[in-house]
């Protein structure tokens, strides 16, 4: 099975899971052995999953604001709990592919495989949720139309995006490419770094 195939079975089923509830408080039962590459997948989507609504929620235009701004604080450590899942997952490929000899002309390539990887959870919540509207019941034929056609280009871009990425490890497997893992050193969350927070000191 290809890397990808295996990480869309796993993102689809952290999906499911969730919905059964259907809320951002729902506590995640993470299926996979702790520290497996399964598990980190399963916990990627589900990380995806819950911003995914809460994205929704803050949107209602008759929020309150303090509940806005404690869900834009949640989406804020969401964010950087993403960012050090995908530095945990690229330095699972790294070590992986650490003994591989790499070629002489083998080149570095754009994206690293972990944020490749973020993306294809992103995108089979967008195949989830579109296929929902397609399936609803209560839109116009002009709706469902609409979104028919959007759900087929979401399926040809993880056809797409599932082939590069499985060829990317492929190069990597054979020396063609290589890689490295670079932190990704966000400045807003350190009272170091951020202005705001360490001229308040």
């Amino acid at each position: 099975m290809e890397f990808t195939s295996l990480a869309f079975n796993i993102f689809n089923e952290a999906i499911k899971d969730y919905h059964q509830l259907n809320s951002v408080n729902t506590e995640i039962k993470n299926p996979y052995p702790p520290q497996s590459i399964e598990y980190f997948l399963y916990l990627k989507n589900w990380i995806d999953t819950v911003q995914w609504h809460l994205e929704d929620i803050i949107r209602d235009p008759d929020i309150d604001p303090v509940k806005a701004l404690e869900i834009k604080r949640t989406i804020d450590k969401s964010n950087q709990d993403r960012t050090d899942l995908v530095e945990v997952i690229d330095s699972y490929f790294l070590e992986k592919f650490q003994n591989v000899e790499v070629n002489n002309q083998a080149t570095i390539n754009t994206e690293s495989p972990a944020w490749a990887i973020d993306r294809l959870s992103i995108l089979a919540l967008k195949i989830y949720h579109m296929q929902e509207e397609v399936d609803r019941k209560d839109v116009t034929p002009e709706h469902h139309i609409q979104v028919s056609g959007k759900l087929e280009i979401l399926l040809q871009q993880r056809t797409d995006l599932s082939t590069a990425i499985d060829q990317l490890l492929n190069d990597l497997e054979q020396g063609k490419k290589y890689m490295k893992v670079y932190k990704q050193m966000k400045m807003y969350n350190d009272p170091s770094l951020n202005p705001v927070l360490y001229g308040k000191k």
